[in-house]
């Protein structure tokens, strides 16, 4: 009979673990938030100004 070999991972390398995919996920994070302020989003040139007046009359 062969005995199976079950190394368990101690709690300072699981931890280890943790931390390192955490800032992992904040690199990204940021580097995702930088490239979304490089991309140029279309934004209205003109201001609308609407007249509201009539609707508050009827109120």
């Amino acid at each position: 009979m062969q005995l199976k070999y079950n190394r368990q991972s101690s709690l300072g390398s699981s931890i280890l673990k943790i931390i390192i995919r955490l800032l992992i996920a904040i690199i990204i994070f940021i580097v995702a938030v930088f490239l979304i302020e490089k991309i140029d989003f279309p934004n209205p040139q003109k201001k609308y100004n609407i007249d509201i007046s009539n609707d508050i009359k009827k109120l």
